[in-house]
């Protein structure tokens, strides 16, 4: 029930699932570089717009990256020379208004570059007419020759395509693709509007799909009845690793097997099913699988997953053996482990090197599997974010070269970064004359009820410890997920403290730290954030009387279950909540996501369902309370919403519902996102304004 939210992901493709106001991140303006070589050091002004930056890919040798920049109209591909970054080449490919590349993936050899791009045929959109949600720009793949400097289009497909990935002897280049997709695939995107017969008719399968690099000439590899999430090839490639479920795909990746199936053709194995698995990954989720150097083992992440992208758990390893259909049991390398693995590579056939999310802090870290300890000390990133690089294995090269992402900070402009693990260099330096100045932003710490719990803090705009300020705090979705380093400049503008804490159930604290809300929705997560509460109030000069609680997704869950449970917020604002578990269940497009949660289904066991349930505790509720939810959100649907507003309306609380046409559990329209920002603050300003 969110969008990627762990440091390691990119927060600027985060949408309303994890980020109340993501109009907040989408302001600034790309700079788009000349289609020649280019100096990178702009003219140094105040005004320069930043650079927003996509995809990054490093070459098989770790000498050239190649990268994305992304704006409102056009994305473009760049190429630097990791040892000398002040030129830059950029792809040139016709012109076109909303042209865009991206997704960049080398050959092995280094001498040839894919990458996605709809500048050739930028005004084909597929969908309903009048549905914005559903429009889909078609993309193509294009390759850039080395020796020639040209881009020439290699594929003419009609549906979605992502996650390209060129086979080890690179005479092909396979793809997750949906043929005639009519929306992306995922569950953050709008629903088809209900009609006829439900649940038989247009059901979009993903598959892994393979095009001859030469002719363009493809297939697929993985058969009809699966859905495919993630996938990877053999070192020798003849076999293919995958993530994957029977269809629809957005409902069952939560019980998704690993399978590895020849190349050539014939049926799939099972290596793993976590369903039927004993031990500590049983009944678990599992993501980005990663063949070892030998082609041996397979690595990947298991652990308590809300949603397919916001990874997290441990680093496990299995045997790939491709003639199996039993599978054994996955030996976890990274047991007791006090932060949260997100993405993995090999460095060598012994040493895992993975991306660690630690109590707001981002490592690098690395496991020898022969000594069964850390093979090397963590480097720390610190309180950053990185993106475009590590979660694609094109950045995260094979034969551990190096690797490649673009980072950024509360008061770090966005940059890249690449080169051998353990020796990253800044890479470029577009944003220098960019001076940020973000409000005070802290990490806060806490313990309760023996947990050991972080958050983080910002402060108002031209903070004056002598005054009294409001608080608001903002709850992530997930919840396995966690608010990372951004500070909330949306409302210190405003004049509030904003506490994004991470209580129990979220990612950065051991796996143990995030079952721990297993079968206690809205329990034991409450005490902890009641809990970072009192700490901050004893620290800082917060008004108790004008403390208003939001969020999104789960974070709308924890809103409306918050409100029924204290009365201590004055103000509240749901972003695609939900107010009923037992209801919610049959509802909502994604049932299977609640099993590993809530340990059973609605209808095996309705009590633990019951005991979550805001709706039941609404008659305690004096909380004015704001709504809004869009009305084909698949993940938290529309009358979970509605439920909520009409037992608060009926009980004379304040309140209100406002639901935006055409928009999935992610908004995507502009104007609604304005309005959702406008009326939140227009809402908080009304009952516990920031002055008083």
């Amino acid at each position: 029930m969110t969008s990627p939210a762990c440091p390691c992901r990119d927060p600027l493709l985060a949408t309303l699932g994890s980020l109340l106001f993501p109009a907040v991140f989408s302001a600034s303006l790309c700079l788009l570089l000349p289609a020649q070589a280019t100096s990178q050091k702009p003219a140094a002004r105040q005004d320069a717009p930043m650079a927003q930056f996509g995809n990054v890919a490093l070459s098989p040798d770790g000498k050239t990256v190649a990268w994305t920049t992304r704006g409102p109209d056009a994305s473009t591909v760049h190429l630097t020379q990791v040892s000398n970054p002040t030129a830059t080449e950029t792809i040139s490919l016709p012109a076109a208004f909303h042209c865009g590349s991206s997704d960049p993936a080398w050959a092995p050899d280094g001498e040839t570059l894919a990458f996605l791009s709809t500048c050739s045929n930028p005004s084909s959109q597929k969908g309903q007419p009048g549905s914005n949600a559903t429009r889909l720009a078609q993309e193509q793949i294009f390759l850039w020759s080395k020796s020639t400097h040209q881009a020439t289009q290699l594929t003419h497909l009609v549906g979605e395509l992502q996650e390209l990935a060129w086979s080890p002897k690179g005479h092909t280049i396979s793809f997750l693709f949906v043929e005639n997709a009519t929306r992306h695939a995922g569950a953050l995107d709008a629903m088809p509007p209900w009609n006829g017969v439900i649940g038989q008719e247009g059901v979009e399968i993903q598959r892994i799909y393979s095009v001859d690099a030469k002719t363009g000439a493809g297939r697929f590899l993985s058969p009809a009845g699966l859905h495919v999430y993630e996938f990877d090839y053999a070192p020798n490639g003849r076999h293919v690793a995958y993530i994957a479920a029977n269809p629809p795909g957005e409902n069952n990746w939560w019980t998704a097997k690993l399978y590895v199936q020849p190349v050539s053709g014939g049926a799939p194995s099972i290596v793993l099913d976590p369903t039927t698995v004993s031990g500590s990954l049983h009944g678990l989720q599992i993501a980005v699988p990663r063949y070892s150097p030998d082609g041996k083992n397979i690595a990947f992440i298991g652990g308590l997953m809300s949603d397919q992208g916001s990874t997290g758990g441990d680093v496990y390893v299995i045997p790939s053996k491709p003639d199996s259909t039993a599978g054994e049991a996955p030996v976890d390398v990274t047991a007791n482990i006090d932060g949260t693995p997100c993405f993995e590579g090999w460095l060598s056939r012994q040493v895992i090197g993975f991306v660690e999310d630690r109590r707001g802090h981002l490592l690098l870290s690395s496991y020898n599997l022969d000594t069964h300890a850390p093979a090397a000390g963590a480097d720390d990133l610190g309180t950053v974010s990185i993106y475009g690089g590590p979660i694609k294995d094109a950045a995260w090269t094979k034969l551990a070269s190096g690797l490649a992402f673009v980072k950024r900070g509360p008061a770090l402009a966005p940059e890249i970064w690449a080169g051998p693990w353990g020796d990253l260099q800044q890479l470029t330096r577009l944003n220098e004359s960019i001076k940020l100045n973000p409000p005070r932003f802290e990490s806060i710490e806490w313990n309760n009820e023996g947990f050991s719990v972080q958050g983080w803090l910002t402060f108002p705009k031209n903070y004056d410890p002598a005054r009294k300020y409001p608080l608001i705090v903002e709850v992530h979705g997930g919840p396995s997920a966690s608010a990372g380093p951004r500070p909330n400049t949306l409302w210190s503008e405003q004049g509030y403290f904003v506490l994004a804490p991470n209580p129990r159930g979220s990612f950065g604290e051991g796996e143990k730290f995030v079952q721990a809300n297993r079968k206690d929705f809205g329990y034991g997560d409450l005490r902890d954030i009641l809990k970072g509460m009192d700490t901050i109030e004893a620290r800082y000069p917060i008004d108790k009387q004008r403390e208003g609680i939001t969020g999104w997704s789960y974070g709308g869950f924890m809103t409306m279950f918050a409100v029924t449970q204290t009365h201590r917020f004055r103000a509240a604002v749901a972003g695609a909540g939900l107010s009923d578990w037992l209801s919610y269940y049959g509802e909502n497009s994604i049932d299977q996501w609640m099993i590993p949660f809530f340990g059973a289904s609605v209808y095996d066991d309705p009590a633990v369902y019951a005991k979550s349930s805001a709706i039941n505790y609404v008659k305690n509720v004096k909380t004015p309370t704001l709504l809004v939810v869009g009305d084909r959100d698949g993940e938290c649907p529309a009358p979970q919403s509605f439920e909520f507003w009409h037992a608060l309306r009926d009980l004379g609380v304040k309140t209100e519902l406002v639901v935006y046409p055409d928009e999935g559990h992610g908004f995507r329209n502009p104007a609604h996102i304005r309005d959702v920002t406008a009326r939140s603050i227009a809402w908080f300003a009304d009952n516990m304004p920031a002055q008083p």
